[in-house]
């Protein structure tokens, strides 16, 4: 968890900097991202929320994105993790918005991804979306891997 917060704290530090704030959408990170924003002090400035987007139960209710919005998108992509980080920033008013989608194993998912399959977005000011092979199936690894990869990413496009 060190390296998750010390990552985050630089993430922090340029948030407060420009008095910006974020939400996260996660899902095989398991609220990983959203604990490491929140390990660092200070972080009700610039933290205003996250959930765990594990299922489609969790994807309707807390995300307020229908099965109809899902059409020609599956889970585990880099559309869907687009879409999470549009519809979190969008629903916490954020100048930022982070999502992670993946299987983090041991197995791989139903669509045939191999465990250590994620994909990850940024949505705000400047934008990305990434895909990430890791070749891993230890579950804990890759959550911890999966993480750190979306706080960097949103790093990358804080630094532009």
């Amino acid at each position: 968890m060190d390296e998750l917060i010390a990552v985050a704290g630089k993430v922090a530090e340029r948030l407060i900097a420009r008095k910006q704030t974020i939400a996260v959408a996660e899902s095989s990170a398991g609220g990983l991202i959203a604990a490491a924003l929140l390990a660092v002090p200070g972080a009700s400035a610039y933290f205003l929320g996250g959930a765990v987007v594990y299922t489609r139960d969790a994807r309707r209710v807390l995300m307020d994105i229908p099965d109809e919005a899902m059409k020609g998108i599956r889970s585990a992509s880099e559309p869907y993790a687009e879409l999470l980080a549009r519809q979190i920033r969008t629903r916490f008013a954020t100048d930022w918005g982070l999502s992670e989608t993946g299987a983090a194993g041991p197995t791989g998912n139903r669509y045939g991804d191999a465990a250590g399959h994620a994909c990850f977005a940024v949505s705000g000011p400047a934008s990305a979306v990434v895909t990430l092979e890791s070749g891993r199936s230890d579950r804990a690894a890759n959550m911890q891997l999966f993480a750190k990869s979306a706080l960097q990413l949103l790093l990358t496009k804080l630094a532009e």
